[in-house]
């Protein structure tokens, strides 16, 4: 096992992400700014060093949570996918997440750590000595690196046929910068919950706040479906970084999805993506619908760590009042 350490800087002062291969534009200031103004959190960029040479960084922030700190890298509800390292190639996972326990829960402070790496798997995780958590349902990624009739031909007969359904009745799909596709957004995200009796995870504020801090970036992708009216009767949130698309938020008035603007707004937005060099596509967690756009499964593995078993079964337990709060609050509004 290789001794590593993490020593906490600024975020100018760590190796530039561009000098890793798989940074995320979950890793960069323009996240992490947008994590801390909605969570309160406090940004940890930490330089990975073995003895005094630089072999990686670590990205994440600090939350406090019934008096105590928490590392989240990143922390559930965050509507964050992955952040992590970024290592030298020669560098194991292993070895850095043994060095992330010590730093967490000594220089930091902190009594419990969650993370999420793209490319840590569940062996990492096990030989590391923490827990670690995998939903039974697969997250589903595409591959843009084929051509578009490649990709348009992997898609299932139905979602081909609902994609030219769109185009047939008028749907037109335009990419939008103003201010009021938040509450166009939003609007349409309660309609949606509310046909399963619950409210949105998250408020209106976070959809703002993203487009505040992503939108002057050029790496968000906003999009609006319109019926021949001119009406906005969809809406889509497609961050684009590195070779990746993410699928942050999609909604749609139920009774307008006889015109499929769903199906039209994820075929713009893989083809945008995928004409600025784009090369697969995270759909960003669970949902059997996301089959039909020819996307495969994959399982990336949530972990975790606590000073003691007492603070990870409290953990536990704020997770399940959450889903019941959920629940209850989404009922009182019918």
């Amino acid at each position: 096992m290789r001794n590593l350490t993490l020593t906490r800087v600024n975020y100018n002062d760590a190796p530039p992400l561009k000098q890793y291969k798989d940074h995320s534009i979950f890793q960069t200031k323009e996240w992490l700014d947008f994590i801390s103004h909605m969570q309160n959190a406090e940004p940890v960029i930490a330089v990975v060093k073995e003895g005094e040479f630089h072999v990686g960084r670590f990205t994440g922030l600090i939350i406090r949570r019934y008096g105590l700190r928490i590392l989240g890298s990143p922390f559930p509800g965050w509507t964050t996918s992955y952040m992590g390292f970024n290592l030298d190639s020669s560098v194991s996972y292993v070895d850095a997440l043994v060095a992330l326990k010590d730093f967490a829960f000594h220089e930091l402070r902190c009594a419990h750590i969650e993370i999420r790496d793209r490319y840590i798997n569940i062996s990492h995780f096990k030989n590391a000595g923490y827990l670690y958590f995998a939903s039974k349902n697969a997250s589903f990624e595409i591959d843009l690196s084929l051509n578009e009739d490649a990709i348009f031909d992997a898609m299932e007969s139905s979602c081909r046929r609902c994609i030219r359904k769109s185009n047939k009745l008028g749907v037109k799909i335009e990419v939008s910068f103003d201010s009021a596709f938040a509450y166009d957004y939003y609007a349409q995200l309660k309609d949606v919950f509310a046909k399963q009796s619950l409210i949105p995870t998250y408020p209106i504020e976070r959809v703002r706040s993203l487009i505040e801090c992503m939108l002057p970036t050029g790496h968000l992708l906003l999009l609006r479906a319109k019926n021949d009216l001119g009406i906005c009767i969809a809406t889509g949130i497609f961050p684009g970084f590195n070779d990746t698309m993410y699928f942050w938020g999609g909604a749609s008035w139920r009774h307008y999805q006889n015109l499929r603007p769903n199906e039209a707004i994820q075929w713009f937005a893989m083809r945008f993506w995928k004409a600025k060099g784009i090369k697969k596509y995270d759909m960003g967690g669970s949902g059997e619908y996301k089959r039909k756009y020819g996307a495969y499964e994959i399982y990336i593995p949530w972990g975790r760590k606590s000073r003691n078993l007492l603070i990870d079964y409290f953990r536990n337990i704020s997770k399940g009042l959450f889903i019941i709060k959920q629940h209850i609050s989404g009922l009182g509004k019918h």
